[in-house]
């Protein structure tokens, strides 16, 4: 189990051994250290919340195949990897662009920051998180409304029950847009019924 040696930022995407499926999976970076070492990920494919725990452990099953030589195509070169080596995490990027779950990053001057509730009476202490980490659980909510979005227009409803219920969608749009100063992008933040 190796660490990572390159510089990474919340929101990016690394594989580490998923302890809810119990195999390597491509996960989501929520938070990261002083320099830029993965601590907590999402998991793609169960969505599960955990510490990172290093990359990728599961190792191949059996005796290691002896190699074989390249098998060249007519032009002479060597083909590229199998097609199957690739297929779960193209189909999980996707899946994720179409749900539009793609992964969203922080503005810069708030990587790395805490969020502090402090309490207005005296005797209680104040609590603290990770911003990245609150970050990634606003991305979760405007994932989920952008899903719920879908399915309303693509449900089989009443035209004055979709209108209605797009419109407690773009209230709570509306209610959330206090959190799109944490957003890098502007295309990425909330928008209420005002907004297109």
């Amino acid at each position: 189990m190796t660490h990572p040696s390159r510089s990474y930022r919340a929101g990016e995407s690394l594989e580490d051994f998923c302890r809810a499926c119990k195999t390597d999976r491509l996960h989501t970076i929520i938070a990261v250290d002083a320099v830029g070492q993965p601590l907590r990920v999402a998991c793609g494919f169960c969505r599960s919340e955990h510490n990172f725990r290093g990359g990728p452990r599961v190792e191949p099953s059996g005796p290691p195949a002896r190699p074989s030589p390249p098998i060249r195509s007519a032009s002479g070169t060597p083909p590229g990897p199998p097609a199957h080596e690739d297929l779960e995490m193209l189909l999980r990027r996707v899946i994720r662009e179409e749900m539009g779950l793609t992964p969203v990053a922080p503005a810069d001057k708030w990587r790395g920051g805490s969020l502090v509730l402090r309490p207005g009476t005296p005797g209680p202490q104040e609590k603290s998180w990770p911003i990245d980490t609150f970050f990634h659980k606003i991305v979760m909510v405007r994932n989920r409304l952008r899903t719920l979005e879908q399915q309303v227009n693509a449900a089989a409803l009443p035209e004055e029950t979709k209108l209605k219920l797009q419109g407690y969608i773009s209230g709570c749009y509306g209610t959330l847009t206090s959190f799109n100063v944490l957003f890098a992008d502007e295309g990425d933040q909330f928008k209420g019924s005002g907004g297109d």
